[in-house]
């Protein structure tokens, strides 16, 4: 039988407890608690609607928000290491979020789902295949399922946890995470490997609008109409293409092979594609060739030389498709000498020039006129 309790209720007496005892709890340990003492109620408190959008609220009203919110607990549930979707997210939705309890005891566990943990004030422990670092405000964390980790906050620190079934991130993300960018590829990679531990982790430092896209992601998850969890799916589709967007040069990742430093080769070769060579990438790096070449081919699936075309190709059909660029200044600026040379190794790809692509995709983007 569930039971219910406000989300600012259930933390208050999280840290009452941690003060007056110096003990943590699990989730599932303070439920338990709380029904022993008679704190849970058997029908839910009532939830203030609300229709707004959270954008323009302090950090404390917001908080006030959550605070307000309703929580549905199963007492006499074990803690688990392994916790399975069917466990916390709801049955009728793709993601659930939820503003990560405080003062809880360390319990490394993995789960079959994604979890995106956001840092919005403060800082929190972060624990991954039993190593910990500092977590700071800004920071963005994606875990990828089947991944050992925990989160432990000792204050009143704020940590958005964003939960993300497997198959929603598999069916809806992908195609966003296969875009041309180099980067965007390795997260789709790194993140569906479930063979290894990995997580990605990006500084986004004093950013409004993840904080907007969060908020508001949130609001939607609890809501019970029709329309919320699409809604609450397309938020979470504006995070991830904010991140790719805007912050792609802070990323760091775990890597059970590479280490974190390889990030910062795949980093260089999106952003200097256009003038660079294997020995000047190697000897930046103080690799040796054929150990790049080896782990580009690992990470990528292309060798050094296919990468930079297809780097090249995938910029050039953006600005045959979005700009009125020349040729030749298309050329010049995807990192050929020629204009021919552009055009032999686009017809090799496309099997048409890129004048003939101009043509066939002229349309694409102009603009909606509903009475010509």
């Amino acid at each position: 039988m569930p039971y219910y309790i406000t989300y600012g209720e259930f933390q208050k007496q999280m840290k009452e407890y941690y003060l007056r005892t110096g003990n943590r709890m699990q989730f599932p340990e303070m439920s338990d608690y709380l029904y022993r003492k008679g704190l849970l109620k058997d029908t839910p408190p009532e939830a203030p609607a609300s229709k707004e959008m959270f954008g323009n609220m302090t950090d404390e009203e917001f908080d006030r928000i959550v605070d307000s919110l309703v929580l549905t607990l199963t007492p006499n549930q074990a803690v688990n290491s392994k916790v399975a979707e069917t466990d916390i997210i709801p049955k009728t939705r793709d993601v659930f979020i939820i503003r990560h309890p405080r003062y809880t005891r360390p319990s490394p566990h993995t789960h079959n789902y994604f979890e995106i943990d956001y840092v919005v004030q403060g800082s929190c422990t972060f624990v991954f295949e039993k190593t910990s670092r500092v977590m700071k405000e800004g920071e963005i964390c994606i875990i990828a399922p089947s991944s050992e980790h925990d989160l432990v906050i000792d204050d009143d620190s704020t940590v958005f946890c964003i939960m993300l079934r497997k198959s929603t991130f598999d069916t809806t993300f992908f195609s966003l995470m296969s875009r041309k960018d180099l980067l965007s590829y390795f997260f789709r990679t790194i993140l569906q490997d479930d063979s290894h531990a990995n997580y990605l982790l990006f500084f986004a430092e004093n950013n409004t609008w993840l904080k907007t896209i969060v908020r508001n992601a949130m609001g939607e998850s609890y809501k019970n109409d029709a329309y919320s969890n699409t809604c609450c799916i397309s938020w979470i589709n504006l995070l991830f293409s904010n991140l790719l967007r805007n912050y792609s040069k802070t990323l760091q990742f775990y890597n059970y092979q590479m280490g974190s430093d390889f990030s910062l080769v795949l980093q260089y070769i999106q952003h200097n594609y256009q003038t660079l060579s294997l020995s000047s990438l190697a000897e930046m790096f103080h690799y040796s060739e054929p150990h790049l070449c080896t782990l580009i081919k690992q990470n990528t699936g292309h060798n050094f030389t296919e990468l930079i075309k297809r780097l090249r190709m995938a910029d050039a059909v953006d600005y045959l498709t979005n700009t009125n660029q020349k040729i030749s200044e298309i050329a010049e600026r995807i990192g050929y000498n020629s204009a021919d040379h552009f055009s032999r190794v686009f017809r090799g790809t496309y099997h048409m020039s890129p004048q003939e692509y101009r043509k066939m995709h002229s349309g694409e983007n102009e603009a909606f006129q509903p009475f010509t």
